[in-house]
């Protein structure tokens, strides 16, 4: 497996995704959310089956343990997959419905979160910089899917407001700088540093952000992050939150919690998604997972970062899926332990689970689920 990113990966995706014709699967929905797909892509079923059990009628991505809400993750998740999977008619409704509810600020950033069974829907006009990362991704992959090159000057648009609302310059323990990418546009500064959460970096989708609006900073602050992606493997797993002090170096913050856990895990995903499957985070992430494995610990969700002990464990097949990516990626070797695509799953691990199959698909084609 290789860790070399492709030179010009929107000329390799749209390759990926060239249109021929498949007949509906038949599965239960209404005409709206019909099966539309326009190619045989592998994980067709498997997004039938995601539609029947997430995403309501309208649109709308349904994330049921968290009071039922949306959120700019979910809606962005759900336009990208349908997006890469050639569903317009789910593409188109997934954007029609976060237009209307999300696209309430006064830039072109996303609402973080929808709440239903509430006076006011959006209580926090606050964004989440992966949500909106995402999206904009999604939108470049559908303008590239769809022939529609509108969507690209809209990802352009959120490009644009994202780097002026949430990339900031910091220093290094060296003296030197480096471009942080932040979780929001307020509420995640210290006087010590800035908080960061790096699962919200997805270095693919940053690059090709970068590649197909023209907006370097994406790029710089790919790089940039996955330097800070070694430093912490250095010493352990990933943490969910981590602080970078205005001096240079990182510490835990005494408000969140200093573990690996559901945050985190998406890490060595879109790590190995980016073609970084031998990254030490990866080999971090793949060494606990076997520790838990030898101890006949069940498919872990929280682990210490240091100790590896585990905290939580899930059931979960797509925790499982997550799990079997990253030991195939960090061995090299031929064929995974990816469960088969199931809905009795909370949105969250299902969604991941999708993503690990698309990954495998994308970036490690030798981990073939087995």
């Amino acid at each position: 497996m290789s860790d070399t990113k492709p030179m010009n990966r929107r000329h390799a995706l749209a390759a990926l995704l060239s249109a021929t014709a498949l007949p509906p699967l038949g599965l239960s929905g209404t005409a709206a959310l019909a099966q539309t797909v326009v190619s045989p892509h592998p994980l067709a079923e498997a997004w039938a089956l995601w539609k029947t059990g997430y995403l309501a009628e309208d649109g709308r991505v349904v994330d049921e343990l968290q009071q039922g809400a949306s959120h700019s993750e979910s809606q962005s998740y759900g336009l990208l997959l349908a997006a890469t999977i050639g569903d317009e008619a789910a593409f188109d409704l997934i954007d029609d419905w976060t237009m209307r509810n999300l696209a309430v600020r006064e830039d072109r950033l996303l609402a973080w979160r929808w709440l239903p069974d509430m006076a006011n829907n959006v209580p926090d006009l606050n964004n989440a910089s992966d949500g909106d990362l995402f999206y904009a991704w999604a939108l470049i992959r559908g303008a590239e899917r769809f022939d529609r090159p509108a969507l690209r000057e809209r990802a352009a648009g959120i490009a644009r407001d994202l780097a002026a609302t949430c990339m900031l310059t910091a220093t290094t323990e060296n003296g030197g700088q480096r471009l942080l990418f932040v979780p929001a546009a307020a509420g995640f500064e210290r006087e010590e540093g800035n908080v960061l959460n790096l699962s919200y970096y997805m270095p693919r989708a940053m690059e090709d952000v970068a590649e197909a609006t023209g907006i370097t900073a994406f790029a710089e602050a790919s790089r940039d992050g996955i330097g800070i992606m070694t430093d912490l493997a250095i010493q352990g797993l990933i943490p969910d939150w981590i602080t970078v002090a205005a001096a240079g170096g990182y510490y835990a913050d005494e408000e969140l919690a200093d573990r690996n856990g559901y945050e985190a895990m998406r890490v060595p995903l879109f790590l190995i998604w980016s073609g970084f499957g031998n990254h030490p985070a990866v080999r971090r992430q793949a060494e606990a997972l076997h520790a838990a494995e030898m101890a006949e610990i069940p498919t872990p969700t929280v682990m210490d970062r240091v100790t590896y002990a585990v905290r939580e464990t899930s059931p979960d097949a797509g925790y499982a899926a997550l799990g079997g990516l990253v030991t195939c990626a960090s061995s090299g070797q031929s064929g995974a332990a990816i469960p088969r695509f199931r809905v009795d799953q909370p949105y969250y691990p299902a969604t991941l689970h999708l993503f690990a199959l698309l990954a495998q698909i994308e970036a490690t084609q030798s981990c073939v689920p087995i």
